[in-house]
């Protein structure tokens, strides 16, 4: 094991990617910038319970949506995947909490998880190394221009993520942050 985490803060994700309007995000569970509650980690503290999102002010045309929850502070070149869900019809504004069980039995008719960086389709938590720098956790709500992506189950969540840069018509963002 190194004998330190020490390295640069990763950039913030979105801003890198072709800008596209913007829409309002909020959850009941998560404050944008502040620590993500326990209960929404993967630790001995935690339960990987996803938050309750809800979403309003994307455009007209939205034909669907995709939500994903990325954290670049992961070590590593490539950050961490810890859920991405597909095939939201466009008159699905919010998802309960907990809606991220890897069953699906959470999500609406139609949508479906993939799998996350852990191998579990399903949300799964806040999990930085102990002693490591602040993680952000970037919950983004993609409109798309399509309600089919071609994508499947077994779509990893990064080709996932490239695939919906061609198709995000807007993006509602939520950070939040955990450290051990």
């Amino acid at each position: 094991m190194p004998t330190s985490l020490t390295r640069p803060v990763a950039h913030e994700p979105y801003p890198l990617l072709p800008p596209v309007p913007t829409f309002a995000v909020t959850s009941t569970d998560w404050v944008h910038g502040a620590p993500i509650p326990d209960v929404h980690t993967n630790t001995d503290a935690g339960r990987n319970v996803s938050p309750q999102l809800t979403w309003s002010g994307f455009p007209e045309q939205t034909a669907g949506f995709a939500v994903n929850v990325f954290d670049p502070d992961a070590p590593g070149v490539a950050g961490w995947w810890h859920w991405t869900v597909l095939g939201l019809p466009p008159d699905v504004t919010s998802l309960d909490r907990d809606a991220g069980r890897p069953d699906g039995s959470g999500l609406p008719t139609g949508a479906f998880h993939l799998r996350g960086d852990d191998g579990v389709a399903g949300y799964v938590g806040a999990a930085p190394p102990p002693g490591d720098q602040v993680h952000r956790y970037y919950v983004a709500v993609h409109a798309l221009d399509t309600d089919d992506l071609g994508l499947t189950p077994d779509t990893t969540s990064g080709a996932a993520s490239c695939a919906l840069v061609f198709h995000t018509v807007a993006r509602a963002v939520l950070m939040g942050t955990y450290q051990r």
